[in-house]
């Protein structure tokens, strides 16, 4: 896997960057359509034998990479592969704050095969690893981070997606004395900085999507902090697409292992708007200027990126010239 970071790489800055002329636009397909046709094709150009077993595009009614489409030349290693184009299709759009695309891979049977649909999410950092269980009430998961994070319940920063469906958490986590930081997109972001030590957010807590949540399981587990998951089918239907896919209990507790259970994993984004993690695309005197992360599981090491991306019609002027 460490020798495929660098290919990785180019597949997130290659979806950003065609989805960087939709930011402001209010064309949600558009943007998705290009950001996805790009990551595709430039998957398939890779020396790999992937299948998609997270995919993006059911809930938001965008164009997909759907579970089970294979992405490259059809070589080894076979890998799982999950992905989100843009996770926050709508900030995009809208020029918005915390617009990513993203990435994660690891060796075949390790990634949940799961179908796009909502889970509930709870994610800590490496200190309360081993500490949360998601059958326990939050009030109790909020003393345990608490006493591993050494601080008071009223100390903790809990991130919480601003929805109508979180407002029992909201009103919980308030009574109990402790800080909500709510944001509007981006569980991917919010998860993962529960693991970066100078963002200061003590637990992420959430209903959102499938996908957000196997690909944070992945940049969490590369970073010694931990998730739990519960998938909620919403009908009959997707229970019924649960179990086609394998699970024989679709409502039961997921740990991180059944999640993610190998440590040769790879996590991979680039910003497309400014987030809590990444800056977002740049564009200056015919040149894209990327930031981007990535998260080695083997290494367990985390790399800040910055590329200079030269636009063809830059470089086609420089030559004629």
């Amino acid at each position: 896997m460490k020798s495929m970071l660098l290919d990785f790489l180019n597949v997130t800055e290659s979806a950003a960057i065609a989805a960087s002329p939709w930011i402001g636009s209010g064309d949600k397909i558009a943007a998705d359509n290009a950001a996805t046709n790009v990551m595709r094709d430039t998957f398939n150009l890779l020396p790999i034998s992937g299948t998609v077993v997270i995919g993006e595009g059911e809930i938001d009614d965008a164009p997909m990479l759907f579970i089970g489409e294979k992405l490259g030349k059809g070589n080894s290693p076979e890998l799982d592969i999950a992905v989100d184009p843009i996770e926050g299709t709508t900030p995009t759009v809208n020029g918005q704050r915390n617009a990513i695309t993203v990435i994660a891979a690891a060796p075949k049977g390790s990634l949940l095969h799961a179908p796009d649909m909502y889970m509930e999410k709870i994610a800590v950092g490496p200190k309360a690893k081993g500490k949360i269980d998601i059958e326990l009430p939050l009030q109790d998961n909020m003393k345990k981070v608490a006493e591993a994070n050494g601080k008071q319940v009223n100390e903790l920063n809990i991130y919480v997606q601003d929805r109508p469906r979180h407002e029992e958490y909201i009103r919980t986590i308030r009574e109990a004395g402790a800080k909500v930081h709510l944001f509007r997109d981006g569980d991917v972001i919010y998860s993962t900085a529960t693991c970066i030590k100078n963002m200061n957010v003590d637990m992420f807590i959430g209903i959102g999507g499938a996908p957000e949540g196997v690909l944070s399981a992945v940049a969490m587990k590369s970073l010694g902090g931990e998730m739990q998951a519960r998938l909620i089918p919403q009908s009959e239907d997707e229970v019924k697409r649960c179990l086609r896919m394998g699970m024989k209990e679709p409502k039961c507790a997921l740990y991180h292992h059944q999640l993610v259970n190998s440590d040769d994993c790879a996590f991979i984004a680039t910003g497309i708007t400014d987030n809590l993690l990444l800056n977002g695309i740049k564009t200056d005197s015919g040149q894209h200027m990327t930031q981007s992360i990535l998260i080695s599981g083997k290494e367990k090491r985390l790399r800040y990126i910055e590329s200079v991306h030269v636009m063809q019609e830059a470089r086609a002027a420089t030559i004629e010239s």
